[in-house]
């Protein structure tokens, strides 16, 4: 359990009895290795052109179709000439590359994989930040949700989201396409341990806050007088396991109707992101 003091003028509203039951013992997500051949494509205007603006992507094939290219943008067309090896094909053909009924607007890619981060290059990626914050999702399974978490980390400023290895989907198609172009641009880190991963953000500072929907105190609350911030959120339905809650120096809500019990994981944190934001 957490034992570190909260920023001047807060109080931690942990309480060691509050317990929830883990999620039951089952088969682990597959990792980023372990998904089908038409699982690796990017797809979708957003995901393919910020992959082809990215310099680090090594980009193995590109394929669409002719009426994309037609209607591309002058700069999105350099682009995508830029790559020599770039195919004409008939939307069934591409369609047929793609997982079932991908919606892939006439445009898609297959890259190598980015460069892995671990969790000791967090000094690195927070270097130029004034009040950085990090995201940690405990077991979001959903890649719409991840993706969508990530669009918007890139939105509000946020250094980079983390993850564990098990029951975290890998980056496929679907996750690029809800990332709309963020899978290039915001670090997602997987650790093996999660638990081991938040003791070293605190280690580098780190104030670890908790989003539950029972917390004592608002988000806004907790945020007062954090200049590091990691944000954890937990899967919809379970929310956080309870050693990841313990390892929490405060847990923080949003300010939301008692009309409806929560909100999507993705809703909530964009709008943690926005308030986080504004501390800067």
């Amino acid at each position: 359990m957490s034992t570190r003091k909260p920023p001047k003028g807060q109080k931690s509203n942990f309480s060691s009895s509050r317990r929830k039951s883990g999620p039951a013992r089952g088969k682990s997500a597959s990792s980023d290795t372990d998904y089908s051949a038409r699982d690796s494509w990017l797809y979708g205007d957003h995901a393919v052109i910020a992959a082809l603006k990215n310099p680090k992507r090594k980009i193995r094939q590109l394929v669409l179709t002719k009426p994309k290219m037609e209607n591309l943008s002058t700069d999105d067309r350099s682009l995508v000439e830029d790559f020599d090896a770039y195919e004409i094909l008939q939307s069934e053909q591409l369609g047929a590359l793609l997982p079932d009924n991908a919606i892939h607007q006439g445009i898609a890619l297959r890259a190598n994989p980015l460069h892995t981060y671990d969790i000791e290059d967090i000094p690195s990626l927070i270097t130029e930040q004034k009040t950085p914050s990090v995201a940690i999702l405990d077991q979001v399974t959903d890649p719409h949700n991840v993706g969508a978490i990530l669009r918007s980390a890139a939105a509000f400023g946020i250094c980079a989201v983390i993850i564990p290895d098990r029951h975290s989907p890998p980056i496929t198609g679907v996750l690029a396409r809800a990332a709309s172009g963020a899978v290039e641009t915001v670090p997602l880190i997987r650790v093996n341990n999660l638990a081991r991963a938040l003791d070293k953000l605190a280690d580098y500072g780190f104030w670890r806050i908790g989003m539950d929907g029972t917390a004592k105190q608002e988000l806004d609350t907790a945020l007062r007088g954090a200049d590091k911030v990691a944000l954890i959120l937990g899967s919809e339905g379970k929310g956080l396991r309870r050693l990841t809650e313990e390892k929490c120096d405060l847990m923080g809500k949003l300010p939301i109707s008692s009309s409806i019990e929560s909100l999507n994981v993705s809703n909530a944190a964009a709008i943690a992101f926005y308030e986080m934001a504004r501390r800067s």
